[in-house]
């Protein structure tokens, strides 16, 4: 390794030094709003750091992690989601029992995690990713003990995601056994003097979808969606549902198209039948849900089966309509989560349809904040989830997907029912009083601040995305 790819490896390095930094910070002075106020500095300057380090396009052939435009372009995603992350929880944790300074440690680990995920061109460092960003969730899910459902959700998340790693590990040991390497590129190489893949390969293939597909949620490796949602507090939901995913997404996407195992039409026939499995399952069974998290939970397991149609597509384009669909997908999924956080009691998260009857007559502006969110989820024109479903299927429909491009569309008509369920209850009287969890609420001004952020960036996105397409492509630019 070079000094130059070391000193790409900066907003790595911070974040790792960051963690030692804080734990002695935390141990010898016990000061919650201190502790904040560095975790978001650290996030502030790992995230400014990419703009002053090179992006290494080749990598050596030694390299382990590929700090190229793509990875700095997913890190900078993450260190922005967990920036967000981090002010919304300030409000939400400030006024619980306990200390709250380790939670924000543990969201550093898991940063870490997923910015190693989206740069590792191996096996090996694709592995210590993954684990560091499970084991930090497994905390994080079950951090409030005195909520009922939050170590019940820690547990289940635990016992899934050891599942999960398994698989992964088996697939992973298979394709060692018979390529008889673990970097990405050098693997493409032993696979192209097979014209035809050994049922080994495809059965190692096999075992790391089932692996990603529990990382990533879809069905039907779903079960654990809903319960980890709705138990875990509102904040590592939110991370859950942006940085986790994303992390486990941007390195499908490297490592499938790296392998180009999109000439493989049995996976891709796997794939188009778990993002039709994934649309109809997630938006079907969000219809009768009345758990505003549980309605997201699905809905969520929905939006990956959006997303999987651009996957499949293949080619460039395809690589930067995932890009794009996550970006707004990030800014969607935090407002929508923010709004819970911020809704939230001391006693249990606002998380009831009840919860936000008459919202919009107590608290305007989180109203129309949340409205924003729902509606581009729903895939409304002049949001970001327009644009989003756009590019993915026009990925579709160039690469002849349409079969799976009408399913979006479909499924996309009927997940509006369940978003104008809670819009409506929002618009609606209000009672005689507010429920417990919001009038209990804990506002902050940051909390507050990020989510009037995002709100403009769904907005700006949706009317004006091409600085966002251009960065996508000046980054990208054909490598991946």
């Amino acid at each position: 390794m070079t000094a130059r790819d070391l000193y790409s490896m900066l907003p790595l390095l911070i974040l790792t030094g960051a963690i030692v930094l804080l734990l002695l910070v935390v141990s010898f002075y016990r000061n919650y709003r201190l502790t904040v106020i560095l975790t978001a500095s650290i996030f502030a300057c790992a995230f400014i750091s990419l703009f002053i380090t090179p992006a290494v396009d080749r990598p050596a052939a030694d390299s382990l992690l590929s700090m190229d435009g793509y990875a700095q372009f997913y890190i900078g995603l993450f260190l922005a989601g967990s920036f967000a992350v981090t002010l919304l929880s300030y409000g939400y944790f400030r006024n619980r029992s306990g200390n709250g300074q380790e939670f924000y440690i543990l969201l550093i680990l898991a940063t870490t995690g997923a910015s190693v995920l989206a740069s590792s061109r191996n096996f090996v460092p694709l592995f210590l990713g993954l684990e560091i960003l499970s084991v930090s969730l497994y905390t994080l899910i079950a951090y409030l003990r005195s909520f009922a459902r939050s170590i019940e959700a820690g547990v289940k998340y635990l016992i899934l995601a050891a599942v999960s790693s398994a698989f992964l590990l088996f697939g992973i040991a298979l394709l060692y056994a018979e390529c008889g390497t673990l970097d990405f590129a050098e693997l493409y190489q032993r696979l192209l003097l097979n014209d035809t893949p050994t049922p080994l390969i495809y059965t190692a293939l096999g075992l790391l979808i089932v692996g990603f597909g529990f990382k990533l949620a879809v069905v039907p490796f779903h079960m654990w969606v809903p319960d980890v949602y709705q138990g875990a507090p509102s904040p590592v939901t939110a991370f859950i549902a942006t940085v986790s995913k994303g992390a486990v997404m941007s390195l499908l996407v490297r490592f499938f198209f790296v392998i180009k195992a999109h000439q493989y039409s049995k996976l891709m026939l796997v794939f188009s039948v778990i993002s039709v499995a994934s649309m109809f399952a997630g938006n079907l069974l969000a219809l009768r849900q009345d758990n505003v998290k549980r309605i997201l939970a699905y809905s969520s397991i929905a939006q990956l089966g959006y997303l999987l149609v651009a996957f499949i597509a293949g080619g460039n384009f395809a690589v930067e309509a995932v890009a794009f669909y996550l970006a707004a997908y990030f800014a969607t999924t935090l407002c929508a989560f923010g709004v819970v956080t911020l809704l939230s009691g001391w006693e249990r998260d606002a998380e009831s349809i009840d919860d936000y009857r008459g919202l919009f007559w107590r608290k305007p502006w989180v109203a129309a904040f949340f409205t924003m969110s729902l509606l581009s989820l729903a895939g409304i024109p002049l949001t970001a989830g327009f644009l989003a479903k756009y590019y993915a299927a026009l990925a579709g429909i160039q690469a002849d997907l349409w079969i799976l491009v009408l399913v979006l569309v479909i499924n996309s008509a009927i997940s509006l029912y369940y978003y104008l369920r809670i819009i409506a209850a929002m618009y609606a009287q209000p009672g005689a009083q507010a429920p417990a969890a919001v009038s209990a609420a804990s506002f902050s001004p940051a909390g507050g601040a990020v989510l009037a952020i995002l709100a403009l960036l769904i907005i700006a996105i949706g009317i004006y995305p091409t600085p966002l397409i251009v960065l996508i492509s000046g980054l990208f630019a054909g490598r991946i």
